[in-house]
């Protein structure tokens, strides 16, 4: 259970932290848990590729970071291009 609840808090603090460094406005905390949570699994499979794992806090912050400026980044690049 206290997973799950760190899960959450860093998919929050992960789109947030995205959302600042992309500067893609300022949303909703559901937004932020969405994004956070989709960009946790997308740095997760990235990092993974690349052989790079994370055990502690900090680096699963930093590896949903990642993943949520690379949805972030699709997005913009769908959105722009209407694919």
């Amino acid at each position: 259970m206290l997973d799950f609840v760190w899960f959450i808090v860093i998919g929050i603090a992960a789109g947030w932290l995205a959302g600042q460094i992309m500067k893609a406005g300022n949303a909703g905390t559901v937004a932020y848990l969405i994004v956070g949570v989709i960009g946790a699994l997308v740095g997760g499979i990235v990092l993974g590729l690349l052989g790079l794992t994370t055990t502690n806090l900090i680096g699963r912050l930093v590896s949903a970071t990642v993943g949520a400026c690379l949805l972030i980044a699709g997005l913009r690049y769908v959105r722009r291009n209407r694919i």
